[in-house]
């Protein structure tokens, strides 16, 4: 499955200790992440990670794209609702899209501990017959 991982700067710390503590199941799937995002959890977990642009500067939208072209399966967004965001419409956007293209979607620890227990029990196979694309290599570059 494609899985995008996205997170505000004060949640960066609590994503990274999530895929520290889920990473023999996410390395089992295709990972893409906003710029920074990757980088640091890529660092920290050895993980193969594709990054798109950093958040502000239009990874929410590549990733709203791939959602739009029914080519991510998942979205692990942990968001910082306490701190305003400059690229709030993108924010927006994306969740938005999550709904219209009934894409699980986790904003927070809790529900994403949830979606990846899914994941690994099989519940989310439904995922595999309405997606027929990968992404392509020129998403994000």
């Amino acid at each position: 499955m494609n899985i995008a991982l996205i997170a505000h700067d004060k949640k960066k710390n609590d994503l990274i200790q999530f895929t520290l503590a889920y990473k023999g199941i996410l390395e089992k799937h295709k990972l893409y992440a906003t710029g920074t995002t990757g980088f640091k959890v890529s660092e920290a977990t050895g993980l193969n990670i594709h990054r798109f642009q950093s958040g502000p500067l239009g990874g929410d939208q590549e990733i709203g794209a791939c959602i739009a072209n029914n080519a991510m399966d998942m979205v692990i967004f942990f968001r910082d609702p306490l701190t305003a965001q400059p690229h709030e419409p993108d924010v927006t956007a994306l969740i938005r899209l999550c709904d219209v293209y009934a894409v699980p979607l986790a904003t927070n620890m809790g529900t994403a501990e949830i979606l990846i227990h899914g994941l690994e029990r099989g519940d989310l196979k439904w995922r595999s017959i309405v997606n027929d694309k990968e992404i392509d290599d020129d998403y994000g570059k």
